[in-house]
């Protein structure tokens, strides 16, 4: 059995009340692999991007990820207590973040980067689906430090105590979620887009391999204390908002291949 490190979740003490939090530091991480391998990607032969255009993805998509992943969060999570304390969408540094809200941010920071480019939405985020994975792990980790969405009880050799929350072991689950969206789903999608694929068929893999990666992480992730099991005793939120991005990949992978040809260009 293992017991959780008890990080302080501010790695930088700046005053008394103000510091620099571990959560907010692992978005730099996410952002700045964005970046550095969005710029890889752009370099090669037959990218639809520019390495300048990188620059302009990064800061739309990051308005989207932290902009949407909250208010996906409050509404999706904590709509009630949203109600009683409107304040409480400021304080991203406590964590509290929709990877479903930051997803539909993405999207829409998406489309507003279409038109800017000139290019059709599917090319924009095929180029944008294997940058992603890695900042969704750093997230996680951040997850794991802050001693927040922990998993349920367990006798695996491997299980964890958080004492922060009480003396049971349980399920690492953030770290779970770290592997398998973040290290797994990167190197599935990293060897996918290595080469040429129809439109749509890395945003349509992104999206079937995140929402079988969260489905299974369900099962071993404890579920928010005021939502609790939405049905049959096993069946969370994050499942059923995982369900639509599965079918919406499939049918995404399928019109690709179906409907559009290969070409060089669609890496």
């Amino acid at each position: 059995m293992l017991t959780h490190p008890g990080f302080d979740p501010v790695a930088i003490h700046v005053t008394e009340t103000f510091g620099v939090h571990w959560y907010g530091l692992m978005y730099v991480v996410g952002f700045v692999a964005f970046l550095l391998l969005g710029k890889y990607r752009a370099r090669k032969p037959g990218s639809v991007i520019t390495p300048d255009q990188v620059d302009d993805i990064l800061f739309y998509g990051a308005l989207g990820v932290v902009l949407g992943g909250r208010l996906g969060y409050i509404f999706f999570y904590k709509f009630a207590d949203f109600l009683a304390n409107p304040a409480m969408v400021l304080r991203i540094w406590e964590g509290g973040m929709s990877f479903h809200g930051g997803l539909i941010g993405v999207v829409v920071a998406s489309i507003l980067l279409a038109r800017k480019f000139g290019l059709p939405l599917l090319k924009v985020s095929d180029f944008v689906a294997p940058l992603v994975p890695l900042g969704l792990g750093a997230g996680r980790i951040g997850n794991f430090i802050n001693v927040e969405l922990w998993g349920r009880p367990t006798d695996v050799p491997w299980a964890m105590v958080f004492p922060t929350v009480d003396d049971i072991p349980r399920h690492a689950s953030q770290l779970y979620q770290a592997a398998l969206e973040g290290v797994a789903l990167f190197v599935v999608l990293w060897l996918f887009s290595s080469k040429p694929r129809p439109m749509g068929a890395i945003s349509g893999l992104f999206l079937i391999g995140y929402s079988i990666a969260r489905i299974v992480v369900e099962f071993y992730r404890l579920p928010d204390a005021h939502l609790g099991y939405i049905a049959f005793g096993w069946l969370t939120q994050g499942q059923i908002l995982s369900v639509p991005m599965f079918l919406l990949g499939v049918a995404l992978m399928w019109w690709g291949y179906r409907k559009h040809p290969v070409s060089a260009t669609s890496h």
